[in-house]
């Protein structure tokens, strides 16, 4: 069964940071993408950042580019992000997802096959 953990979220100034972890068990994901994705209020689930298998690529939505950095340790099945200079619109719960085999540069959230319960992410202005 395939379980994927977040931590890391809390409540933070703007203009502080966050690093946010992920841990994958249930089957081997060396091989497929991984990436992290938000839900503020009201809103639609939306792509925050994804990551090739190798770790070599990739990707981020405009609005985090140089703010937030995606990683992953394949040995750990583990994927992280690291948020600087966070921003009140940043606020959302924060979720990791695995897409089998993918490119992690899907923006269409049906293309993510697992998903973890989400970590809440507050940042106060």
């Amino acid at each position: 069964q395939v379980q994927l953990t977040e931590s890391g979220g809390g409540l933070v100034q703007a203009g502080g940071s966050l690093r946010l972890s992920c841990a994958a068990s249930g089957r081997t994901f060396s091989r497929d993408a991984m990436g992290w994705f938000r839900q503020a209020p009201g809103k639609e689930r939306e792509f925050v950042a994804g990551i090739d298998w190798s770790g070599l690529n990739t990707y981020y939505t405009d609005s985090v580019k140089g703010r937030f950095t995606i990683s992953r340790d394949n040995a750990k099945n583990t994927v992280s992000l690291q948020m600087n200079s966070l921003k009140p619109e940043d606020t959302a719960v924060y979720y990791c997802a695995v897409d089998r085999f993918g490119t992690g540069s899907q923006r269409d959230r049906d293309s993510w096959d697992y998903w973890g319960q989400g970590t809440q992410v507050t940042v106060s202005s």
